[in-house]
C-alpha cells in the first residue's frame, strides 16, 4: 500500500492535469469555439455545440474545473476531512463524467477526446481517493510541534 503522502501527491498531480483539461475546454467555449480534436473528425465540435455541453447556461467543463480544484484542496489535507472530501468529490465527478460519456456515445453520437481525457483523470482520482480512504480513514496525521499528543500510526503516514 502506498503511503498516504504518495497518494496525496498522486491525487494533486491528477487534479492539476484535470484542471488543465477542463480549463482548456472552458476557454475554447468562452471564445465561441470548441476544443480542437487531436485526431480530427469534428467530434469535439459536435459535442461542444450540443445542448448537453451546458447546464443552466454554464459549460459543464466549469464544473470540472471546480471539482478538480476541490480535489487539489482535499489532497492538501492530511486527515479524514481530506480523505472523505476527496472520496465524495471524486465519486460525484466520476458519476457526472460517466453520464456525459454515455451522452457522447449514445445520444450525441460523437466523441470529444478532451472530455474522455477528463473522464479518465476523474476515474483515476476516484481510484486514488478510494485507496486513500480504505487505507487511512481513521488514522491520525503525524504529530506536530503544536499538537505533540497526536501520534501517527505505524510508518504508513508521511
Amino acid at each position: 500500500m502506498p503511503s498516504e503522502r504518495t497518494l496525496r501527491i498522486a491525487s494533486a498531480i491528477v487534479a492539476v492535469l484535470g484542471m488543465a483539461v477542463a480549463t482548456y475546454i472552458t476557454i475554447a467555449d468562452a471564445g465561441g469555439g470548441s476544443p480542437v480534436c487531436v485526431a480530427g473528425g469534428g467530434g469535439c465540435e459536435t459535442v461542444a455545440k450540443s445542448s448537453y455541453s451546458h447546464l443552466a447556461g454554464i459549460n459543464v467543463a466549469v464544473f470540472g474545473v471546480l471539482g478538480y480544484i476541490g480535489l487539489l484542496g482535499a489532497a492538501a489535507v492530511k486527515d479524514d476531512r481530506g480523505r472523505l472530501a476527496a472520496l465524495l468529490l471524486s465519486v460525484i465527478g466520476f458519476g457526472f463524467s460517466a453520464y456525459l460519456t454515455y451522452l457522447e456515445l449514445f445520444v450525441i453520437d460523437a466523441i470529444c477526446q478532451w472530455c474522455i481525457g477528463s473522464a479518465i483523470l476523474m476515474t483515476i482520482s476516484m481510484l486514488i481517493a478510494i485507496t486513500r480512504a480504505a487505507g487511512y480513514l481513521g488514522a491520525l496525521p503525524p504529530a506536530s510541534p503544536d499538537m505533540p499528543d497526536r501520534q501517527a500510526p505505524p510508518e504508513s503516514l508521511d
